[in-house]
C-alpha cells in the first residue's frame, strides 16, 4: 500500500464542518494533506444563533496535527454568503478541488403540524445551501476541468422517515441536484456524488426517545461514530475516485453501501389506452404485487450495525 497522501495538494471545503460529520471529514482531509476552508456559522441544531468557536476549534486542532486550515462563518442559506465561502478558498489558497456539502439543520414536525418556516428553512440550508456552493464552485471548475462535489443526502429521503417531510423532502431534491452537476459537469471531468450517513450526531440527538423501540433504535445510532463517515467522502474527492460520479453511497459503521437509483419496476398495456375504469380494473391490480410499503429507513436497514 502506499504511503502517498490522497488529497496531497488540494484545496476544500467542507460546509458545517464545526461538529459531528463534518468536524471528521476536514480533520481527515487536513491529515490526507488538503488545505481546509473549515465553514461553520456555529448555529443550534435547529439554525438559531451563531458561534464561532466550532470552527476555530476545528482549525486549531488541524493545526495542532501539523495541517492547515482556515475558518469560516457564513451561511450556506444564502446566495451570497454561501459564494464567500468559496471565494475564501480562492483567496486564501489560490485554487479549489473539492467541496462537502455537509451543513444541515433538523425541524421536525408531523407534517399536519409542520409550520411553512419549518419546511422552509430545513430547504434552504440542506437544498439551496447545497446548490449555492455547488453553483459558485461549478464555474472554477469548469476553468479549470476538475473538480469533485461530495453531497450528504439520506434515508430519510432514500427511503422514509416519519416527522421529516421537509428534510426528506430537501434530502431527496439533493440527490437529483448531484446527478444534474454529475450530468452536466462530465465533460469537464467534474464529479459529483452523494453519501448517506448512519452516524450519531446532535442532529440525530433531536429524534424522540418517548418510546422503548425509540430508545432502543437510538442507543444503536450511538454507537456509529461520525468518523467513520470521512474516509469515504474523503475518497471520493481525491483522484483515486476519478471514476466515481453520479453515485449514491451510504455509510453504517464498517458498512458501504451503494444505493439503487430510480428505475421501471414493471408495465402494463392496453391496446387502445387506458380509461379511469380500466384502470381500477386491471391495470392497478396488475401492478399492485410490486407497490412499495410505507417503510421507514429502519424497516430497510433492519440488522445491528457492523
Amino acid at each position: 500500500m502506499s504511503n502517498k497522501k490522497s488529497l496531497d495538494g488540494k484545496v476544500i471545503v467542507v460546509t458545517g464542518a464545526g461538529r459531528g460529520i463534518g468536524r471528521e471529514i476536514a480533520l481527515l482531509a487536513a491529515a490526507e494533506g488538503a488545505k481546509v476552508v473549515v465553514n461553520d456559522p456555529g448555529v443550534a441544531a435547529d439554525g438559531s444563533g451563531t458561534n464561532a468557536a466550532p470552527a476555530e476549534e476545528v482549525v486549531e486542532e488541524i493545526k495542532k496535527r501539523g495541517g492547515t486550515a482556515v475558518a469560516n462563518f457564513e451561511s450556506v442559506a444564502e446566495a451570497i454568503p454561501a459564494s464567500k465561502i468559496i471565494k475564501q478558498a480562492i483567496d486564501t489558497y489560490g485554487k479549489l478541488d473539492g467541496v462537502v456539502n455537509n451543513a444541515g439543520i433538523l425541524r421536525d414536525a408531523i407534517f399536519h403540524r409542520m409550520s411553512v418556516e419549518a419546511f422552509e428553512s430545513v430547504i434552504k440550508v440542506h437544498l439551496l445551501g447545497s446548490f449555492y456552493t455547488s453553483h459558485a464552485a461549478a464555474r472554477i471548475f469548469r476553468e479549470q476541468e476538475s473538480g469533485a462535489f461530495v453531497h450528504f443526502t439520506s434515508t430519510s429521503g432514500l427511503i422514509g422517515n416519519f416527522g421529516q417531510a421537509n428534510y426528506s423532502a430537501a434530502k431527496l431534491g439533493i440527490v437529483g441536484l448531484s446527478k444534474s452537476i454529475a450530468l452536466d459537469m462530465e465533460r469537464f471531468n467534474v464529479r459529483s456524488n452523494c453519501v448517506s450517513p448512519f452516524a450519531w450526531s446532535r442532529l440525530i440527538g433531536t429524534i424522540p426517545t418517548e418510546t422503548e423501540e425509540e430508545k432502543a433504535r437510538v442507543a444503536r445510532m450511538q454507537q456509529m461514530g461520525p468518523e467513520k463517515i470521512a474516509p469515504l467522502s474523503v475518497f471520493l474527492l481525491s483522484d483515486a475516485a476519478k471514476d466515481v460520479t453520479g453515485q449514491i453511497f451510504a455509510v453504517r459503521m464498517n458498512e458501504i453501501f451503494l444505493m439503487g437509483q430510480s428505475r421501471p419496476l414493471r408495465s402494463i398495456h392496453r391496446d387502445g389506452g387506458w380509461t379511469p375504469q380500466t384502470i381500477a380494473e386491471h391495470g392497478m391490480p396488475a401492478l399492485k404485487s410490486s407497490f412499495y410499503k410505507l417503510d421507514r429507513s429502519a424497516d430497510i436497514f433492519s440488522w445491528d450495525a457492523i
